[in-house]
């Protein structure tokens, strides 16, 4: 381990135009199931220049009004819509797949893939801490435009967040970038000031900026052209954001718009949840899980425990455990982590792991993996 490293993670406000595509599509998801918990849906959206394209196969009982999704969920973002461009291009499902996730009585996975789940005790949450900062100058970014604290702002935002470690421990706030959208009229230095109260200061009250803190704030000046207007917005394009910024592996799946047999979402939710009850139960202070599917099959055909060297007991150990407590299978992740429910809009900004009321959030595994582990490690394999 280097004595001292910078590592760095980025957010982006529900604003932004990939963000857009994204809450379109899971938006587009959820209204599927509220009226069909089977529905199978892989939606994608595209934004450029006033247009969107909506896209992908979706088998439902009842297929929402598209259009009507995409203007509500772009005025809510803060947009107008009034001359929108909408598209959609939407087909079923392929029989071929369709047959591979539902064949031979048990819910198959409905493509291959490897995913990673990961988390860590230098934070509350369980996640690095520039992912932790980054999320929340966001989230207090767009806070400032909706309540009125700052004014001038616009929807499309973005941060980002360098922390100095030293030997694996967060020392201080290397730099600090934070880029908002603001009206033509809005003075700079006054919006520069206006950031460092209501956003910046407030986001890192619990590790604040030190003087050698690099901040930046609009350092290319002027950004009155934001949004989908000015920028091409596309489902799946912000996955750093969405896990863990960078600083775990991530599989390329992307995650917004799928149901929960598409792997790329349930096993990369499942692998944080299961990441995250092993720190929680103190037996490991890092963990990376990996669940890697074939499409048709319901068991994962590799699982592997990482703890970096910092568990309680041998990673073997571990993954024993793991197998044994969690349902690893498409139906079994569903059923776990509820994602047959309409949950997902509501989770795909400002990180998909950093609201403790989702599922993939709880911790309460915690007493059976401790109990499971104790026992394994002593030879118990209780067969």
């Amino acid at each position: 381990m280097k004595d001292k490293t910078v590592l760095t993670a980025e957010s982006v406000t529900a604003g932004h135009p990939d963000k857009l595509c994204d809450t379109i599509a899971d938006t587009v998801l959820d209204c599927c199931l509220e009226h069909d918990p089977q529905a199978r849906v892989a939606c994608e959206v595209m934004a450029t220049a006033g247009r969107f394209i909506v896209a992908g196969e979706i088998t439902a009982q009842a297929v929402p009004d598209i259009p009507a999704v995409v203007r509500d969920t772009v005025r809510r973002a803060g947009y107008g819509c009034g001359d929108l461009d909408i598209e959609v291009l939407i087909h079923p499902q392929s029989p071929d797949i369709a047959g591979a996730v539902e064949g031979a009585g048990q819910m198959g996975a409905g493509d291959q893939g490897v995913m990673y789940g990961y988390a860590c005790s230098e934070t509350d949450a369980l996640l690095p801490l520039p992912v932790v900062l980054a999320h929340r100058l966001t989230a207090l970014l767009a806070c400032a435009r909706t309540m009125g604290w700052i004014d001038g702002l616009l929807p499309d935002g973005k941060a980002q967040v360098s922390v100095e470690y030293e030997f694996g421990v967060p020392k201080r706030i290397a730099a600090i970038v934070l880029s908002c959208q603001h009206t033509e009229d809005k003075d700079l230095p006054a919006l520069r000031e206006e950031l460092r109260e209501f956003v910046i200061t407030p986001a890192l009250r619990t590790f604040p900026a030190d003087a050698d803190t690099g901040i930046y704030i609009n350092p290319s000046g002027r950004f009155v052209l934001g949004g989908f207007e000015a920028d091409t917005g596309l489902t799946g394009r912000k996955l750093m954001v969405d896990t863990y910024g960078g600083l775990a592996p991530h599989g390329g799946g992307a995650l917004s718009g799928k149901d929960g047999t598409k792997v790329d979402r349930s096993g990369t939710y499942m692998a944080r949840y299961i990441a995250k009850n092993i720190v929680a139960a103190g037996l490991a202070e890092k963990c990376t899980v990996t669940l890697a599917y074939a499409i048709g099959k319901a068991e994962p055909v590799a699982v592997d425990v990482d703890t970096h060297l910092t568990g309680t007991y041998p990673d073997e150990v571990l993954e024993q455990a793991v197998r044994r407590l969690f349902d690893l299978t498409p139906a079994g992740m569903i059923r776990t982590l509820r994602l047959d429910q309409p949950i997902f809009a509501g989770a795909c900004n400002y990180g998909h792991f950093t609201r403790e009321s989702l599922p993939w959030e709880q911790t309460d595994r915690v007493a059976p993996l401790t109990k499971l582990c104790a026992a394994l490690d002593r030879g118990d394999t209780g067969d």
